[in-house]
């Protein structure tokens, strides 16, 4: 069978990269892909918001399914697209995707149907805004609405902050804003949970702990991600039936009740309170990094995963996992969540020699004249099993010592809070 994955980030790589271990698999197609995709796909230099020449390049190619990585193009409706053309398509519509979308109509469901998640505000203006923040207490959480690659939030410890968050979000930093949020700050801690879906039927797909801020000890801007580690060290059966039962099912409900079944990958951002979920967010896609985290450690081959989803057909599968522990840790371009120099030579990736259980996943990377070169703020994905977390790291800082690249930097404590 041929298979094309939509996307160009290390999630797709990580993706890619189980796809082709199916013998099922004969051709693989990464668009637009990158320099690690290269090597394992046939990239293809399509833009991923163009759908028709997607949809003519799957005819064209005769392609059995298309799996679609990252958020904008589900959001953008990129499924219902090709599946009006009869295309075998992974991924939630355009519907579904509006979970991730809009924030705003997720709080709206969660409303609706009791889901615990932080107390909120919605405001369509810079004054209405700031005029709550004068009763405010702080920290406070200004989000933008719309998608925002993860930096579309803001925690602000003040009245200044807060205004300043408000109006770049009002000056249009991650797009047209008619609206945004303003929630209470939650103390806990945050984790990431993973399910698959097949329109009737979820499984749980892993767990994980995302590190979200630039610079060691949590501090910095918001990113992407620099680094996550899996499982999550929080994650226990109570609290795993209490995120099904008062997070997941009732969302699921929820969209069954405005007929809308969610097929693909539903990733609950959870800030977990005295052993109690709340819910963040919800992303219609699998986290990044945490794919790159998670999807080592998996051993039921995704492809057969994928189709058994697409034909509803989830209930019948075993998904096995192993049972080492993951970690990734991100190389970025310096700079990064801010300006940083594209088109930078990456030498030495010919030092790295990679023993079983590593894994290098490419993400803002392309291959000129052999030449490695970074175009994107997350470069690299640096992955590590083991039955210890601290051996893994150990591993992974070993190679990124042995890179050593100029352009770029990395936090050494990804998983600190775990590792001793």
């Amino acid at each position: 069978m041929k298979v094309a994955i939509i996307g160009s980030g290390g999630r797709e790589h990580a993706i890619c990269n189980s796809v082709r271990k199916s013998n099922k698999v004969k051709k693989l197609y990464s668009i637009p892909g990158n320099a690690g995709t290269s090597g394992i796909s046939e990239n293809i230099n399509i833009d991923i918001e163009n759908f028709e020449e997607i949809k003519n390049f799957v005819f064209d190619k005769k392609i059995d399914l298309v799996v679609v990585g990252p958020e904008k193009p589900l959001v953008d409706g990129l499924v219902d697209y090709l599946e009006k053309f009869k295309i075998n398509t992974f991924g939630p519509n355009k519907f579904a995707s509006k979970l991730e979308g809009s924030k705003i109509f997720t709080k709206q469901l969660c409303e609706k149907y009791n889901i615990p998640t932080a107390k909120f505000g919605i405001f369509e203006n810079r004054e209405e805004a700031k005029n709550f923040l004068e009763s405010s207490n702080f920290p406070i959480v200004v989000k933008a609405n719309n998608i925002a690659s993860g930096k579309g939030v803001y925690i602000c410890n003040n009245n200044k902050e807060a205004s300043n968050a408000i109006e770049e979000i009002f000056d249009g930093k991650f797009g047209e804003a008619k609206n945004l949020l303003i929630e209470e700050f939650l103390i806990g801690e945050e984790m990431s949970f993973f399910t698959i879906h097949d329109g009737t039927t979820f499984k749980n797909f892993g767990t994980a702990q995302d590190h979200k801020r630039a610079l060691e000890g949590d501090k910095g801007k918001n990113t992407g991600g620099m680094g996550a580690y899996s499982p999550s060290r929080l994650i226990n059966k109570e609290l795993e039936n209490k995120i099904i039962n008062k997070i997941i099912k009732p969302t699921m409900k929820g969209l069954s009740e405005s007929n809308c079944l969610y097929k693909g990958f539903l990733y609950t951002g959870l800030m977990i309170v005295n052993n109690e979920p709340y819910l963040i967010e919800y992303n219609v896609r699998m986290g990044d990094p945490e794919c790159q985290t998670i999807l080592p450690k998996l051993k039921t081959n995704i492809f057969d995963i994928f189709i058994a989803c697409c034909e509803g057909k989830l209930k019948n599968t075993n998904i096995k996992w192993d049972d080492k522990k993951s970690i990734c840790v991100v190389l970025c371009s310096k700079g990064y969540p801010d300006a940083y120099d594209k088109n930078v030579e990456i030498k030495n990736l010919n030092k790295i020699k990679l023993n079983t259980d590593e894994y290098l996943f490419h993400a803002g990377t392309i291959k000129k004249n052999n030449n490695i070169y970074a175009v994107g703020g997350r470069v690299l994905n640096f992955v590590s099993l083991s039955s210890d977390l601290k051996d893994a790291k150990n591993n992974i800082i070993n190679n990124l010592e042995k890179l050593n690249w100029s352009g770029g930097f990395f936090r050494r404590d990804i998983g600190y809070k775990v590792i001793k």
